[in-house]
């Protein structure tokens, strides 16, 4: 029986954004128990959550009768001190995908366009599409940005420019230079968005908090998240960082409560716990560095990465997705990203990563 009123007919081509697999989702279907199962398809924190968060959550929980602050007052204060900012120069959102939302919804119109790279993060153009926004994609470079090319396909209408750095999916990280050029490139009547997602991950990373600071660059807005290295995805925490009369005008569209309060407590508390993220970071670091050198000794081709996950080309990307899953391994497959060749691994612990690869090696053949 179909619907009897009709839908909006953007939906009918409308891409659906597929996340890794969860992990019961797997174990039920195969049969498998949970314990078994390892995921390492979501560049998440395989060192979990951070300790204080969640003991933060422990405490907060005995108030979950009540809303939480909708201005999450506290949180705020601490992030704007965290990064030497204002509270006027932040928007949190529910996960950073909902900072890309606020944008759309205040810049996208029918007619206008967006600017991204060949193997973007996925949510750009889904939401533009949803907006009636055109999307420009332009080639990618070595499977990054062309940052050069990208401030070319700038045109009248253009409204927003897209740039993960370093890139989800593929790990590429654009050079410093080309990264300045860019922000001091891009028109005045176009926003850059600077998606730091994995910033943390970084040593010597560009840092373009200083020209929040001096507003210099009312048409800047920067992107991170707490999912990655803090280890809070399931919390589900983004923020962004701009100029206090954007920020204003994102504020219009965001719903009351978009923050929970376990998200605030875990949030704030988080950012005292440097151990946790020197952990993280040293975890990373030495598990892409295992990665590299054991797929160079495998003959198989990677992306080199400055993120916390590696792209693998393994010929039949979700072939072998498929048959590592069945070992109880569950990777991310990139056909959706126009890349069926490969799969992309996340960095786990060193169980893991072994883990991960003699499941790969079983699957490919290799000794």
């Amino acid at each position: 029986m179909s619907l009897p009123f009709s839908l909006n007919p953007t939906l009918e081509t409308l891409p659906v954004y597929l996340p890794g697999r969860p992990i019961e989702e797997v174990a039920r279907e195969l049969g498998l128990p949970a314990k078994d199962i390892i995921k390492v398809a979501s560049n998440e924190n395989p060192l979990g959550p951070s300790p204080l968060a969640l003991a933060a959550i422990e405490k907060a929980a005995k108030q979950l009768h009540l809303y939480p602050d909708g201005n999450a007052f506290y949180f705020k204060q601490k992030l704007a001190e965290h990064l030497d900012l204002q509270t006027g120069n932040l928007i949190l959102g529910n996960g950073s995908n909902e900072i890309i939302e606020f944008l759309g919804h205040a810049l996208m119109e029918l007619g206008s366009n967006i600017v991204v790279s060949d193997y973007c993060f996925a949510i750009y153009p889904i939401v533009a599409k949803m907006l009636d926004a055109e999307v420009i994609s332009v080639p990618a470079r070595d499977y990054g940005h062309d940052l050069p090319a990208m401030l070319q396909a700038i045109t009248p209408k253009t409204k927003i420019i897209f740039v993960a750095n370093p890139n989800n999916p593929t790990g590429t990280l654009a050079s410093a230079k080309d990264v300045m050029d860019l922000v001091n490139g891009v028109p005045d009547h176009v926003v850059l968005v600077m998606d730091e997602a994995y910033i943390e991950f970084l040593v010597g990373a560009v840092d373009l908090l200083p020209m929040i600071r001096s507003a210099k660059k009312p048409n800047l807005i920067l992107m991170r998240t707490f999912s990655k290295i803090y280890g809070l995805a399931g919390l589900r925490l983004g923020y962004g960082i701009g100029h206090p009369d954007l920020i204003k005008a994102l504020e219009k569209i965001r719903q009351p409560f978009n923050i929970n309060s376990l998200a605030q407590a875990a949030g704030l508390a988080a950012l005292s716990d440097d151990e946790h993220v020197r952990k993280t970071r040293q975890n990373n670091l030495d598990g892409r560095a295992y990665f590299e050198k054991e797929l160079t000794h495998l003959g198989l081709e990677f992306v080199p990465s400055a993120a916390n996950f590696i792209m693998v080309k393994v010929g039949d990307g979700k072939g072998v997705f498929e048959k590592m899953q069945g070992q109880g391994v569950i990777t991310r497959p990139m056909g959706g990203y126009k890349l069926p060749e490969w799969i992309r691994i996340s960095i786990g612990t060193p169980a893991e990563n072994e883990r991960c690869l003699a499941a790969l090696k079983k699957v490919l053949g290799k000794p």
